[in-house]
């Protein structure tokens, strides 16, 4: 993301730091190429996951792209998550909490969060599965439904990662200049 308007959202006190929402969605790549694998629920049609890390208001803070038969990296996603500058002091980097799917159902993503400091609130398998998260889930799946109105993002037409990476980042910020200009958050 820019970082430019991260600190603008910063110092308009628009990032919520209680806690980051992160989840994923498959987008099939016409093309193959690198960083494509085959859907393991989609008859193994290649594609790719999109991956984005936000805040409680659904404001995106990281993004990657992985192959589709990669199991979710909690770890890479959230250590990527940068500081944020904006106000006077230190820049901010750590949110309270972390929230996620059942995809990140897993003891040792839990115990990194905890080593971090940082809460995990993650359903398990069998004992969370009407938990109601999915209530609270929402701005994150909002976010990736409105990068995915970008057309370059609802199929993948590039081969290099690394171009479809840079796509999305776009996305990302162009949901955080809407954000800081229309003031939705």
């Amino acid at each position: 993301m820019s970082p430019f308007i991260r600190d603008k959202l910063r110092s308009a006190d628009k990032i919520n730091w209680t806690r980051v929402l992160i989840d994923s969605s498959f987008v099939w790549a016409a093309y193959g190429g690198e960083e494509t694998g085959p859907s393991p629920v989609d008859r193994s049609k290649p594609g790719s996951k999109h991956h984005i890390i936000t805040d409680a208001s659904g404001i995106p803070l990281a993004s990657s792209v992985t192959a589709a038969n990669v199991n979710d990296p909690l770890a890479p996603l959230f250590n990527a998550l940068p500081a944020v500058a904006g106000k006077a002091g230190h820049s901010r980097k750590k949110h309270d909490a972390l929230q996620g799917d059942l995809a990140y159902d897993s003891e040792p993503h839990r115990q990194g969060l905890r080593d971090m400091g940082v809460e995990p609130i993650l359903p398990e398998k069998q004992i969370d599965d009407q938990s109601g998260l999915g209530k609270t889930r929402w701005p994150v799946e909002q976010t990736l439904s409105w990068a995915h109105q970008n057309r370059r993002l609802r199929i993948r037409y590039e081969k290099r990662p690394d171009i479809h990476q840079a796509f999305l980042t776009l996305a990302c910020i162009k949901i955080c200049a809407i954000a800081l200009l229309a003031g939705f958050c």
